[in-house]
């Protein structure tokens, strides 16, 4: 990158940074003009957002944009503005006895951090921008947002508005290609939030740690399914292909693989095809139906699905109408579940993020737990059933950031509910109250009262029988 555009990025952070220390402290009125111009951002140009998605991708629903990218954002502006002044309340603590009796006083300030830089994915870019954006404004920082070169036209239009809805000192959108993403990581932050793929992470924390800069990390993995024996596999067959076709499977949290009794197999399967066909009787034609974002990515999931079929497993295309997907060039793929599939195939090694669902049998739910347990720690687990009991064996026995039962996907859409992973699928959290404070600073504040305490509590030399009751009365 040239040496131009680091020493923009640094004037940048520079001028935020100053703007914020300047402007200390700030009424909650001022963070919360920031975020109702951030809904007016979104939701006012909501159509114009939905179309250059659309263009990015080849295809994507102008409906389906404007709900999991416009309405959901707007949504936790919304939650942000109605709850941030509870949110921003100062904890009061106890003191130790006797110092409460003697006037001392403690308590948790959260407080803003600083300049929060924001590096959002290209598979819900205005969602995954502004969302958390959200909750930076309402904790009371300035942000620097770096979205994805994979949906230039979307990114273009973000800096287009934010520069016509903020001054650059409190919001500001950065474009640029790969290079521009990793000077964007190596800046000295307060707090870095990145949303992206596990190996992508990895580089963006070890850029951050450079500067000792936290980070949240909401990244990916392969998330779970295990249908019960009690599930009702009809029901349970559309929930799973809605949550796995919509956007195409391109989604952080989509349902990666199944688990599925083995007698119940072709029931299971035959669940999630069936309903598949019935939501989309064709795919080219089909403005519901997204394409694959890229060239690079679609080729990728077309030799996830070649490698598992040369190691042996069965390959299910749900292709109802009989459409020739080969000569299409749309970068359009209909679902398609492998069978008999296992971990020597790369389908089973790697994130799908795409629309291939992958199918694995067990004998007894601990089989599907322990499989759970030998791999990486998942984003999301979905169970679904009517015994409480196995459910409520299959929640305690796992580790996942969140789980939604006897559907896909819904916790991350439940605004009071913390999002965020675990291990390999991420670290930190945002949304409800766990976002607030994640991009707060939670500073410990201790009012002494007038008297001698360190003389009544046998810290002033000479130490004497006051130290020792002093030491007594702690180790009680």
């Amino acid at each position: 990158m040239a040496d131009d555009r680091r020493e923009e990025l640094e004037s940048l952070l520079a001028r935020q940074r100053a703007a914020f220390t300047a402007s200390r402290p700030e009424p909650m009125s001022q963070r919360k003009d920031r975020i109702r111009r951030a809904i007016a951002l979104v939701k006012d140009h909501g159509e114009e957002f939905a179309k250059a998605m659309s263009a990015d991708f080849g295809n994507r629903s102008i409906q389906q944009s404007m709900l999991t990218d416009i309405a959901a954002t707007v949504g936790a502006g919304n939650d942000a503005l109605k709850n941030m002044d509870k949110w921003a309340k100062a904890d009061k603590r106890k003191v130790q006895f006797p110092l409460g009796l003697l006037g001392a006083r403690a308590e948790v300030r959260y407080e803003p951090k600083g300049v929060i830089g924001i590096l959002s994915p290209w598979n819900f870019p205005v969602q995954l921008a502004y969302g958390p954006l959200m909750q930076v404004l309402a904790a009371g920082n300035r942000a620097m947002i770096k979205p994805s070169e994979f949906t230039e036209r979307t990114s273009e239009l973000m800096a287009q508005l934010t520069a016509e809805y903020f001054a650059p000192e409190e919001v500001a959108v950065i474009t640029g290609g790969p290079e521009v993403a990793a000077a964007f990581s190596s800046l000295p932050f307060d707090h870095l939030v990145f949303t992206g793929s596990t190996a992508t992470g990895r580089r963006v924390m070890q850029a951050a740690a450079a500067n000792l800069v936290p980070v949240t990390l909401e990244l990916g993995g392969k998330s779970p399914v295990i249908m019960g024996r009690s599930a009702d596999f009809a029901k349970a067959g559309e929930r799973i292909a809605i949550g796995k076709m919509m956007n195409a499977g391109q989604i952080c949290l989509a349902p990666d693989y199944l688990m599925v009794p083995e007698d119940k197999a072709d029931e299971a399967v035959a669940g999630v095809t069936g309903a598949a066909a019935a939501m989309y009787p064709r795919v080219l034609d089909n403005d519901d139906y997204a394409s694959i974002v890229s060239d690079r990515h679609f080729e990728r999931l077309q030799g996830l699905v070649e490698d598992a079929r040369d190691k042996g497993a069965e390959v299910i295309e749900v292709n109802p109408a009989g459409e020739d997907f080969a000569n299409a060039n749309q970068r359009k793929m209909p679902l398609t579940v492998l069978r008999g599939v296992n971990d020597d195939m790369t389908v089973m090694q790697e994130e799908i993020f795409g629309p291939v669902l992958p199918v694995m049998t067990y004998k007894a739910v601990d089989q599907a737990i322990d499989y759970v347990n030998e791999h990486d720690r998942p984003l999301g687990l979905y169970y679904f059933g009517e015994d409480k009991a196995e459910q409520e064996r299959v929640l305690t026995r796992t580790i996942s950031g969140g789980v939604t039962t006897n559907d896909v996907v819904f916790h991350v859409s439940m605004e009071d509910l913390p999002f965020g992973g675990v291990g390999p699928s991420g670290m930190g959290s945002y949304h409800a109250i766990e976002g607030f404070r994640e991009f707060s600073h939670a500073r410990a504040v201790y009012h002494q009262p007038k008297i001698d305490i360190a003389k009544l509590g046998g810290l002033k030399p000479p130490y004497g029988p006051a130290t020792e009751k002093a030491a007594a009365r702690m180790m009680k």
